[in-house]
This record gives C-alpha cells, structure tokens and sequence, in this order.
C-alpha cells in the first residue's frame, strides 16, 4: 500500500498540468479583452469624434466664408436678399460650434481653440459685419463700402487663421487616435500570439506526459498480459507508471492466480466429464437398441398380435351368432364379454400405436385450412352426431402450418369427446372457435356437457386415466392424451378452461402465419388511429360461420349457415391411414 503512495496519481497530474494551463489562459484572455475593449474604445474615437470633428471644422471654415462673401455682396448692391446667407451660417454656425464642443470633450487643446475661434467670430460681426449691415441700410451702399477696409479684411484673416489651427488640432488629435488604435491592435495580436503558444506547449508537455506515464506503462502492462493469454500463467505481472497502473497490475496478477488455479480445476473437472461422456455415450447407444426394440415391439403389436386377435374376436362372433339361444344364459354372457374384450384390446392396440406414431412418421407442415379440416371432422363424427342428435357448429378458422391428418385426428377427438360426455337429456351443442392472442391462434372447443372438476383438468391427459367407469363411458383413455401430444408436436399447449360456467371448454394454442399477425396489429393501428381521429362509426361485420347439424341444418349463430352434404361426409371416414379414435 505505501508503494501506491509515492508519486502522484495520474489524475492528479493531469489535473495539475491543466490547471496552471487555465490559469495561464484566464489571465492571456482576461489581458486580451481589456485591451479588445481598449482598442475599441480608441477605434470609437477616430470614428464617431474625430473623424466628425475634422468635417465639421471644415464646413465652420465654409459657414464664416460665406458670412464675409455675403457682408461684402450686401454692402456693394445694398440688396437685403444678399443677406440671407449671412444670417444662415450664423445659425450654422452655431450648430457647428455646439457640436464640435460636445465631440471635443475629451480633447481640452480642440475646445481652447474652439473657444478662440468662437471670440474672433463674435468681435468680427460686432466690428464689421453689423456695423456693415446697419450703415448700408441707413446711408446707402457707399457707405457701407467704406467700412471695409484692409484692417477688416486682415481680422477676417484671423479668424481664417484661427479656423486653420482648429482644423490642424483636431487632425493632431485624429492622428493620435489612430496610433493608439494601431498600438493596442498590436498588443491584441502579441497576446493572441502568446496564448496559441501556450496551447501549443501545453499540447507537448500533455503528450510527453502522457506518453512517459500512461502509454508506455500501459504498453508494458499489455505485453505482460497477452504472455499470460498466451498460455504462460506462471508469469508475474509488475506494473510501473503512476499508482493507478500499479494497482492495477497488482489486480490483474491477482486474477491471473485465480484464474491459473480455476484452469487446474477446469482440467480435472474436464477428465471427469470426459469419462461421463463415455458413460452418456454407451448409455445413448443403449436407448437406441431400446428404442429399435420399441419400434419392433410396436410394429408386432400392429401386425402379428391383431391377427390372432381378429381371429378370436371373429369366432367369438361366429359363436355368438351361431349358438346364441341354443346355450343357457349364462353361456350367452360370457361369449359377449369375451367379443367385447377381444374388441376393446383391438382398440386400445390401435390407439397406442397411433400414440407412438405422432411426430415419429411424419410428412412435414405446409399451410393447412382449419375450416377444410372441420368439414373433415364434421363427417368423421357424423354417425356419432347423428346417434346423440348433437349440433356442431364453428367460426371463421385460420389458416395455420401443420400436418393435416394430425389436425383432423386432434379436432376430431375433441368434437367426439364433447358428444359422448352429455347429459342425459339435453341436446348436445358443440361449438369451436379460434382468436389470435400474442401471435397464436387460441382455439377452443366448448360443449354443453357434464362437465370436469378443476382437480381433475390436468389428470385427464395423462395417458390411460379415466374419469369414469367404461361401463359409463366406452373409451381408451388414450384420446385426449393424443391431442396433447399432437398439440406439443405443433408448438403450443392445451388446457381445461375450469372458468367455464356450462360443460367443458378445451383449449390449445397453435402457432399463428406471420402475414396473420401483421393484418391483426395493422387493424389495431387502425382502430386505434380512428379512436383518435374521432371518425364516423364503421358498421362493423360479423364473422362466417359454419354449422352442420344431424339429421337437420340449424343455423350458425355467428355468420351464414353451411350444410354438409352427405358426399362429402362419407368421404373422410380415416384419418391419413389411422383410425377414428374417440377418446
């Protein structure tokens, strides 16, 4: 810690060197713009004063020669319009007197001669001009004549004279003006001089600086790193430099230890996850011979255990046709249960089998049309429709990426679900509709039947678990595991709305086509754009709607009404090659 202490930080340094160059550059900018005001004090001066002071004291000169040229034109005709001049330019005059007086008030030699001009002017009109002047209107133009002589002619000279010195004093003055303004310029531009120096040696002195304390230092540091990412780290980094760089190489040695022992570490951990490997390895091989052994097993059950099955379930058939009656009771019964059970082993060999397949044989998505899927569903359910009088009605359904005959499977397994688990004496109705929520298509299927209690909504897809007795409800319990495994295939989730207030509602999550989610954010846009804008109300449309019903047409309660014909329905009896399960 004591060798963190000697020397100066680097931000001091830096701080110290910057701040005696802001000293030196407050007092050169300080020095400058006193001597910028001072020079424009001066260039103020030969501009507003003593270049006016120069006009005017010759339009004075002008304004006293006309005076003198008008007592002498008056005094030879004795005509008083030749007097007009005489009285302006004592009026000018006196306009000129005054302004020169208020211009020269910094100037005392400009008002002294002023002052002596004004008291020669004054005698020469009480001497000459109106004694002229009063003569020649009471005695005539000789008289007046005769009071210009050569010793009025020479007081005028004085007072030309007097103009004269006024004139060469204001040019003083000027002059001396403009060489103040000339000197102060120069002392502008020796400081402007001056500081660009300063910048200039300070701009050295903070690159030597820089490079002696923090480059090179730096350089050293980041040679001794890349030796230890080069792989040397047994190599001690030393800092040098300000304490700043010190501490820091003391840090990152601390970190190349660390990091040197972790490598350690990594490298046993590494020789042991190697041998798991070769343990995850043999075992994966394992689950594939197991796996092949499945599908082999898979493949027997679909083969070669049907074929014995088929065969007692037709003798038992065969048995019960041929000998019903001819038996006691008793012998009647047991023939029926074991029909049944060859029967129901048939079924259940065949829902597994159709479990095993989803997402294993596969033909790849392509955009498949769920309303064409719903006509399929429609006719593959129609005998059971038809049997419990149930209504099957649907909306408007997208279009979505998928397997077709998955989608058919799924779709017809919830329709079939939803007849078989009615109420006693109630019309089944079975609805399915689609909305897009977050850029999925939530599809739903609702029914008015008996129901499912909360616990119980994720225990019903698990494969084999059943609700209710088979005697109560015939079935496999495979159905509706199916459907969430051809749901998971898909992308999405399924689930029991337990917030239903009739029957059951299953919904599932499918992932929505791109050119679907911007039409939806396009017309919220919309929509929103026309809240604002406070537009008209636009009648707004309801969807289509599809309802086929057995054995007569009812009407879709959201759109027009589409009957299924009987063509089409006997046309979807399997499902891509596997069939019908109702769950």
């Amino acid at each position: 810690m004591k060798a963190y202490q000697q020397g100066w930080t680097l931000r001091r340094r830096v701080v110290a060197l910057l701040g005696v160059v802001l000293v030196l550059l407050l007092g050169l900018a300080a020095a400058e713009a006193a001597v910028a005001a001072k020079n424009r004090q001066n260039i103020d001066a030969v501009l507003l004063k003593t270049g006016p002071l120069r006009v005017q004291a010759q339009e004075l000169m002008s304004v006293l020669l006309d005076q003198e040229t008008a007592i002498r034109g008056y005094a030879v005709n004795g005509d008083r319009n030749d007097l007009a001049p005489y009285q302006q330019g004592v009026r000018r005059e006196q306009d000129l007197i005054a302004s020169i007086r208020n211009l020269s008030v910094d100037y005392p030699d400009v008002r002294r001669q002023l002052d002596v001009v004004e008291r020669q002017t004054a005698q020469w009109r009480g001497q000459v001009a109106e004694p002229v002047i009063a003569t020649t209107e009471r005695s005539g133009p000789a008289a007046g004549q005769a009071l210009i002589t050569d010793q009025t002619r020479q007081q005028f000279d004085g007072i030309r004279s007097a103009v004269t010195m006024l004139q060469d004093e204001v040019l003083t003055v000027r002059q001396e003006t403009a060489d103040r303004v000339k000197s102060t310029s120069n002392v502008l531009v020796v400081l402007l001089i001056i500081a660009a120096l300063v910048v200039a040696v300070a701009g050295t002195v903070m690159l030597l600086s820089l490079d002696r304390i923090l480059i090179r230092p730096l350089a050293g540091l980041v040679g001794q790193v890349r030796e230890v990412a080069a792989g040397d780290y047994k190599h001690h980094i030393e800092g040098s430099g300000p304490p700043e760089f010190r501490r820091l190489a003391d840090d990152i040695d601390l970190m190349r230890q660390k990091i040197a022992q972790e490598l350690d570490e990594v490298r046993q951990a590494r020789e042991r996850i190697e041998w798991v490997n070769s343990q995850l390895q043999k075992q994966a091989e394992e689950l594939t011979r197991s796996n092949r052994d499945l599908e082999q097993f898979a493949y027997v059950a679909s083969h070669d255990l049907q074929e014995p099955l088929r065969k007692v379930a037709s003798f038992c058939q065969l048995l019960q046709r041929r000998y019903a009656g001819q038996l006691d009771e008793r012998a009647d019964q047991y023939i029926a249960f074991a029909v049944d059970g060859a029967q129901r082993m048939q079924r259940l060999i065949n829902d597994l089998l159709a479990f095993s397949r989803i997402g294993r044989l596969t033909t790849g998505f392509t955009e498949v049309d769920l309303n064409k899927v719903m006509g399929d569903v429609a006719g593959q359910t129609e005998a059971a429709r038809q049997y419990a009088d149930a209504q099957l009605t649907w909306d408007d359904m997208p279009t979505i990426r998928g397997e077709e005959p998955l989608l058919t499977n799924l779709l017809a397994n919830l329709v079939s679900n939803s007849v078989k688990f009615r109420r006693p004496d109630v019309t089944p109705k079975v609805h399915v509709s689609a909305r897009l929520v977050d850029g999925e298509w939530e599809i739903s299927c609702q029914d008015n039947g008996i129901g499912i209690e909360p616990e119980f909504a994720d225990k019903i897809f698990v494969i084999f678990q059943r609700l209710h007795s088979k005697d109560a409800y015939p079935g496999t319990g495979i159905g509706l595991a199916i459907v969430k495994k051809i749901v998971e295939y898909h992308g999405g989730r399924v689930w029991v709305d337990t917030d239903a207030e009739e029957g059951t509602t299953i919904r599932f999550t499918l992932p929505a086509l791109e050119a679907d989610v911007e039409a939806a954010r396009a017309a919220d846009e919309a929509e929103a754009a026309e809240r604002a804008g406070a537009a008209e109300p636009v009648e707004g449309s309801t969807g289509e709607g599809v309802e086929v019903a057995a054995p007569e047409v009812a009407p879709q309660p959201d759109g027009p009404v589409r009957e299924e014909s009987p063509a089409r329905a006997d046309g979807h009896g399997t499902n891509g090659g596997m069939k019908e399960t109702v769950g």
